[in-house]
């Protein structure tokens, strides 16, 4: 299915800007008939009088009637007009900015994107990682997307969501506020602004970043199109982060396409409490992988050496002690001091071998001389010890 060339004819581009006022994004049986028929003779056949008799597989007559009633209303030319009015452009598989990862969808494969924004999407999808989430998420939440958005770029990775309240938008302003990129897949017309409390927000990342989406300008965004909207953030993007998901959630939606794509796919965990993280828990007990910064998210959608950090507490002075000393050290009570032979029987070594260790620890600063016997220091007493509770 994956197209080349120089990219898509004119009058395919008119017929693929026309389609998608007919056709509903992830209609499969649209997409076999593109397939097979192209879209100059699909919208010939729609629209032409000569084929007014004809059928296509799949769509019963009324169907059909439909498809031709919303084919008569189109008007192609008005909606190429109405995205370069913002700014924008019509993208069509073939085209040099087509990213071609869209291609695994089969034939639920967008008809074309409108977009807005000056930068190359192709080359942006191939360092790009999804993060979505809960629209009503708890602060917890907002902090997570947020850090996420912007250490993915600084990291150099596009930030991709849905522009939605909550994770989205705090993805989204995180990769903003770091100077980086972020794109903005919407389920409506990339010159309607939705939500409209993020009117300044896609604004921004339409000045920054790229907004894009499947539906021709002026559209309005419906249940059914937030959810088809999904599958192009899975299948655009290397891997997908949720940050907070209940059960029945549409960012889950988001990070099954994933997995069926077999792109990376990642969960932010939270209180086992919160509703909120319900659905994030449930995906990580499947095939998610566990991450809680963007170091973690690139060590594993990247390339080779874009490794996470170690993760360990800090080390003790008495970690680097070799294991016979260590274990004389911890034969020493809390409190008190003992005499040597108590320490070798309590260490399980000679009595000439624990005072050689005990002058080490005692070059050290971990024990002391008291008399005869032998004791922690202010220092060692800090430190862990097994024998804490004292003798």
């Amino acid at each position: 299915m994956r197209e080349s060339g120089a990219g898509a004819g004119e009058r395919e581009r008119i017929a693929r800007a026309a389609l998608s006022r007919v056709i509903e994004p992830g209609d499969e049986h649209g997409g076999r008939w593109l397939r097979e028929f192209g879209a100059t003779e699909l919208w010939a056949r729609l629209t032409s009088a000569e084929h007014e008799d004809a059928a296509l597989a799949g769509a019963t007559a009324r169907r059909l009637a439909g498809y031709r009633i919303r084919a008569a209303a189109a008007e192609p030319d008005r909606d190429l007009a109405a995205v370069a009015a913002v700014k924008g452009r019509f993208i069509c598989p073939g085209d040099k900015e087509w990213p071609t990862q869209l291609d695994d969808l089969g034939d639920a494969r967008p008809i074309g994107l409108w977009t807005r924004g000056g930068a190359d999407l192709r080359k942006w999808a191939l360092r790009s990682v999804a993060v979505v989430g809960a629209r009503a998420c708890t602060p917890y939440g907002a902090h997570m997307a947020a850090g996420l958005g912007s250490g993915l770029a600084e990291r150099g990775w596009v930030v991709v969501s849905g522009a939605a309240f909550g994770v989205d938008g705090s993805a989204h302003r995180g990769a903003l506020s770091a100077g980086g990129a972020t794109v903005a897949v919407l389920a409506c017309g990339v010159d309607v602004v939705y939500p409209r409390g993020h009117a300044e927000l896609i604004g921004r990342i339409a000045e920054q970043g790229l907004v894009i989406g499947e539906l021709a300008p002026g559209s309005h965004p419906t249940p059914s199109r937030f959810i088809l909207r999904n599958r192009v953030i899975a299948a655009l993007t290397r891997g997908t982060v949720v940050v907070e998901a209940e059960y029945r959630s549409g960012s889950l939606v988001t990070a099954r396409s994933a997995q069926k794509l077999g792109r990376f796919t990642m969960g932010v965990p939270g209180p086992a409490t919160s509703g909120l993280s319900a659905g994030v828990h449930e995906l990580l007990r499947g095939e998610g992988v566990l991450v809680t910064d963007a170091d973690e998210v690139a060590e594993l959608v990247g390339g080779i050496g874009e490794l996470a950090p170690d993760r360990r507490g800090p080390v003790l002075p008495r970690d680097l002690l070799d294991p016979m000393s260590a274990r004389v050290l911890e034969a020493l009570p809390a409190h008190g001091a003992v005499g040597g032979e108590q320490v070798a029987r309590d260490a399980g070594t000679t009595t000439d071998e624990t005072l050689g260790r005990l002058y080490e620890l005692h070059s050290l600063g971990f024990v002391e001389r008291r008399g005869d016997g032998w004791q922690l220091t202010h220092t060692a007493i800090g430190g862990s010890n097994a024998r804490r509770g004292g003798p």
